[in-house]
């Protein structure tokens, strides 16, 4: 396999890149990983690590910052870390791309260079939550803002095909994030989205409130983008303030730190249920392409994981077989 990864993405990059490119060509020796970035910033780091063969270095003389927008820094700047190892994707030259950068960058350079999968509407970010059970796929988490209900559907049909191919949920239960479980609740996207997906011949469970996906009782909840970011990163916030109060609980005398200890099995099993970088990164679904977008905090070990996610795609055929799911649901309509 061909993975990209874009060396200027993270909040701390090329660090957290250059170390995670190292470490995923000598678990996968067979693979080939691009590393694209700025030469002066990257080609240093990387020779510092003595890397083996299957690491490639490709020059990108420019970078998408988290502060440039994106629908205009597209055309200002065609030679981006982003742009380049996305026309590497375009061209044949590599099967995958993953960066831990701008998501709107992610979105309009994919949009501008991959295009979308024929049938698609909209493009979304699909995360993986944490749950009581295993873990529940929310699709949109940040790409669409303003959203209509045939786009929710589409999000619907293509995290379903994620979630059998990637996580091997046979018939994933499919539900619609609301204010309340009833048929009837919700705003006027909620609503109107409800009876399609009823319709769709997915395996439709009906509304959830955020409390069923952290039970784990759906595997794809579909919402707009605008509603799923605030969900992810009120979770996230929430996950923050339960490790800190707890932490500085347990540090507060000598009692408290040797159950610390002692529980510390316990403890170790809580972060890899709710650590974010477990994931990896967001597959970009909709795009004539596999592109994988991690969070700007992104550590070595999180771009690992999302190089890991990357693999799984291409080895399942994830592109072709969305392809085929959306063009078969469409046929079907």
């Amino acid at each position: 396999m061909r993975i990209v990864l874009d060396a200027m993405g993270s909040d701390a990059h090329p660090e957290p890149e250059v170390h995670a490119v190292v470490e995923a060509a000598r678990l996968w020796p067979e693979d080939t990983f691009y590393l694209v970035g700025q030469e002066s910033a990257v080609k240093p780091r990387l020779a510092a690590l003595s890397p083996p063969e299957n690491v490639v270095f490709v020059h990108a003389p420019e970078v998408f910052a988290m502060t440039d927008k994106p629908g205009e820094t597209v055309r200002r700047k065609p030679n981006t870390s982003m742009a380049v190892g996305m026309r590497m994707v375009k061209e044949g030259r590599a099967d995958a791309f993953v960066t831990a950068g701008n998501t709107g960058g992610a979105l309009a350079n994919a949009l501008f260079i991959l295009g979308r999968l024929r049938g698609v509407r909209r493009p979304g970010l699909i995360g993986a939550f944490p749950s009581r059970r295993e873990r529940v796929l929310v699709m949109d988490i940040g790409a669409n803002a303003e959203c209509k209900p045939e786009y929710l559907v589409q999000f619907a049909i293509m995290a379903a095909i994620y979630a059998e191919e990637i996580l091997g949920r046979a018939r994933p239960r499919v539900a619609l994030l609301s204010n309340g479980e009833e048929a009837g609740k919700g705003n006027d996207l909620v609503k109107a989205t409800y009876p399609l997906l009823a319709e769709s011949g997915l395996n439709f469970i009906g509304n959830v409130e955020p409390k069923e996906v952290f039970a784990g009782e759906a595997d794809v909840v579909v919402t707009d983008g605008f509603t799923g970011n605030v969900f992810l990163k009120t979770s996230e916030a929430v996950v923050g303030l339960l490790v800190d109060v707890l932490k500085e609980a347990l540090m507060a005398g000598p009692r408290t730190k040797l159950g610390a200890l002692l529980a510390k099995p316990a403890f170790a099993h809580l972060k890899a249920v709710l650590d974010p970088s477990e994931a990896g990164a967001a597959p970009l679904l909709g795009i004539n392409g596999l592109v994988f977008v991690g969070h700007g905090r992104s550590d070595a070990r999180a771009l690992v994981a999302a190089l890991r996610t990357a693999r799984q795609a291409v080895a399942v055929g994830l592109l072709e077989k969305l392809a085929a799911g959306i063009a078969q649901r469409l046929a079907a309509r």
